[in-house]
């Protein structure tokens, strides 16, 4: 676990409310998704790496790097490839 000092990308955070209850692309899919990810960044909202993948989608067409479960709870850094804590 990367400590909030040591992720650089962490001063990206900003308090702002999720776009969506649901993921969108995987509705215009017709997919299901196991979980869903909020982007610290922007308040998109994309399922997990165990769905269709469409959070890390957001981060590699954005650079968004920092994620949380749509209800909270801890927060992801693609940079990093680990959990801000």
């Amino acid at each position: 676990m990367v400590s909030k000092n040591k992720c650089t990308h962490y001063s990206q955070v900003k308090a702002i409310q999720p776009k969506s209850s649901v993921c969108e692309e995987c509705v215009k899919q017709g997919l299901d998704w196991v979980a869903l990810r909020k982007c610290l960044v922007c308040g998109n909202v994309g399922c997990c790496d165990s769905s269709a993948g469409h959070a890390r989608k957001h981060f590699q067409e954005t650079k968004h790097a920092l994620i949380t479960p749509l209800k909270g709870g801890w927060v992801w850094c693609y940079e990093c490839d680990d959990y801000v804590e």
